[in-house]
């Protein structure tokens, strides 16, 4: 049996080391991927939430602009009320303040 003359022995060098150059290349991209694809999802996360919060304002803006939103906001925030309206005042006696 004849050895397989030197060049021929260097051309599956050379295809060797080509592959395993471009297999690795090929792994390393699919890691950077990877990693640009769990980011991706990490900030799909974030706008989602975002966006349901500016629904949600904008849904406020909307209920505070009627005349039942004005007072509601009235009434929570500054203590307002409308004639009629009953006020009940709570007092919380402690038995450590009796003492």
């Amino acid at each position: 049996m004849n050895a397989p003359k030197l060049r021929w022995v260097l051309f599956g060098a050379a295809v060797t080391f080509m592959i395993a150059v471009l297999l690795t290349s090929f792994f390393k991209e699919i890691e950077k991927i990877d990693v640009l694809a769990s980011a991706l999802d990490g900030r799909m996360e974030e706008l989602v939430k975002e966006e349901r919060k500016t629904q949600k304002l904008k849904q406020d803006i909307r209920y505070y602009s009627t005349p039942e939103g004005i007072a509601r906001l009235a009434t929570e925030q500054f203590n307002l009320v409308q004639s009629g309206d009953r006020i009940y005042k709570i007092e919380i006696t402690s038995k450590d303040s009796l003492q």
